[in-house]
């Protein structure tokens, strides 16, 4: 394969904070690079770097292709182009079942596909996607999946879906502590490599602190016995010079000796491992206590002459966890904007007037982007302030992003901004829509285990199967213009399931792995093309159960 590009010592700076430092990386025709990272190490930076939008501190980008043709799909935006379509923009858009309204009324997921349209039809010989699973329902993610392994250019994109970039990568980017480590194959086998590196490292070092120990033991002795000598030589009436000039080739061994303990810790400089990027939040309830939250009844909701549900009728009780599923377009988010108030609708939707509620959008425009998180959390007392720095700490946040303007953080720390709203107060109600899209794992996996202790009522809308069971018991299905209310199943009939996916899914990640060693015009790549798509039709059907 022919070089595209190469990132020669690229360096980037934000208001003097380096996001990262003398990053090399080479780029060739036909490969799929999955950027992975935690919110905010500059995933995003690197796509604009690329695309030209922004400017590098030191370094630069060397094409060593003529007239690339670069196109790039951002992870949000608050407009979107839809003149100009071209023939196979349309045949895309009809496919992903994008409805031909205006931008604005569209919903999250088909936003998002309708950007994905005219990227993938755009004949770009790079095309730069920025985190393009959020929104996606199971089958629009498929079809995206699809999409990707068939474009004939070179794809680089931003993932926090481990499923995603094992299906699609052919190389990872991992930006780490300001690095950029490159690995050729998928994100499972990067994850095996990088675990047994830091094992090694531990190791070294490990061994490395034992012979400190043993050198400083031996410094530490051999400068005793030379303030021993010293101290001899001016005790000894008599007999000082003899202790003098013992003391003296005492001296000239301590230097000898520290030289060549010194020489032996500089060829043994193993760092220590660094500990693994962690989240940690809570969120408290009131604990309200009564029986009903919100009872809908006959409800109806058009739009834009297409019925989205009719004559709907469900209870929540307080301290019920509710998922709502359906796929892109369904209404879901229609459905949280009738209950608060926000949408009109016929029918009767009664809420807990005392009810303490909490609104997380799935919008990431909807904060005071001006405005930093110390005038965003503004706190009179000293102790107040401390508890949200406190807090930002543990979502991630670094000491300068407290005076940072949040339009100039990441969309992951922007939805962690939001976040924190209710994790400083207690709602008796959370509603949230797509709460870990643009989330990185750390914050993902904390997100589940704080829902999943959370003791207030809980509304969730989301497309991770995975995130919903783990944090609500029953779910909303929007379907055929219905709503039915569905219990989730027994745990252990889940658990029977999950074991069963989990051991169709290591199989999927092996033949993963050696496809991602091989090109399609090897002999055993499509029989082992054929067997990653029977797994994937197994691992799809158990899905639907």
């Amino acid at each position: 394969m022919k070089e595209l590009l190469k990132l020669i010592k690229i360096s980037y700076e934000v208001l003097d904070q380096n996001i990262f430092e003398k990053v090399n990386a080479t780029v060739q025709q036909g490969e799929i690079i999955g950027i992975i990272g935690k919110n905010g190490s500059g995933k995003s930076t690197l796509l604009q770097l690329i695309n030209n939008d922004l400017e590098p501190a030191h370094g630069q980008i060397q094409w060593l292709q003529q007239d690339v043709k670069v196109f790039m799909v951002e992870q949000e935006v608050e407009s979107h182009s839809s003149e100009d379509k071209t023939p196979s923009e349309v045949k895309l858009l009809d496919k992903m079942h994008v409805p031909s309204h205006d931008f604005r009324q569209l919903s999250g997921g088909e936003k998002l596909k309708a950007r994905l349209a005219k990227g993938l039809s755009k004949d770009a010989d790079l095309l730069l996607l920025d985190e393009p699973t959020n929104h996606l329902d199971e089958e629009s993610l498929e079809f995206l999946k699809g999409q990707i392994k068939n474009f004939r250019g070179t794809i680089i994109f931003v993932s926090h879906d481990r499923y995603f970039l094992d299906a699609v990568a052919t190389k990872i980017w991992s930006i780490e502590d300001k690095k950029l480590i490159e690995h050729r194959g998928n994100y499972s086998s990067y994850m095996e490599v990088r675990k047994q590196k830091r094992l090694t490292q531990q190791r070294e070092y490990e061994k490395q602190q034992k012979m400190v120990e043993r050198i400083e033991g031996q410094m530490k002795e051999i400068t005793s016995w030379s303030k021993k000598a010293h101290s001899q030589s001016t005790k000894k009436e008599g007999i000082k010079e003899y202790y003098r000039v013992k003391a003296k080739r005492m001296d000239a061994q301590v230097k000898s000796k520290q030289k060549r303990l010194e020489k032996e810790l500089e060829k043994a400089k193993t760092e220590p491992v660094e500990p693994e990027y962690t989240v940690r939040f809570s969120i408290n309830a009131t604990n309200k206590m009564g029986k009903r939250f919100l009872e809908v009844k006959n409800l109806t909701k058009s739009f834009n002459g297409r019925t989205l549900f009719k004559n709907v009728n469900f209870t929540i009780q307080h301290g019920e966890k509710v998922s709502i599923i359906g796929p892109n377009g369904s209404g879901k988010t229609t459905l949280l904007k009738i209950i608060l108030g926000h949408e009109t609708y016929a029918g009767d939707v009664w809420i807990s007037p005392s009810a303490k509620t909490g609104y997380l959008t799935q919008e990431v425009f909807d904060l005071p982007l001006e405005l930093s998180p110390a005038q965003l959390f503004h706190k009179e007392t000293f102790e107040s302030r401390g508890h949200v720095q406190t807090l930002m700490k543990h979502l991630g946040f670094t000491v300068s992003h407290w005076t940072e303007p949040i339009k100039n953080m990441s969309m992951g720390e922007r939805v962690k901004c939001k976040l924190m709203e209710y994790i400083l107060e207690e709602k008796d109600v959370l509603i949230l829509d797509e709460p870990t899209n643009h989330l990185d794992l750390a914050s993902r996996e904390q997100l589940e285990d704080t829902l999943a202790q959370y003791t207030g009522t809980l509304l969730v809308v989301s497309h991770d199967r995975y995130f919903l069971e783990k944090t609500t018991s029953s779910k909303l299905v929007i379907s055929n213009n219905r709503i039915q209310k569905q219990l989730y199943e027994s745990p252990s009939k889940r658990d029977d399931l999950e074991e069963l996916r989990l051991t169709l899914e290591t199989e999927r990640q092996e033949v993963l792995g050696k496809l991602s060693f091989m090109n399609p015009n090897d002999k055993a790549y499509t029989e082992l093309d054929q067997k990653f798509n029977e797994l994937t039709k197994k691992i799809n059907e158990l899905a639907d159960k």
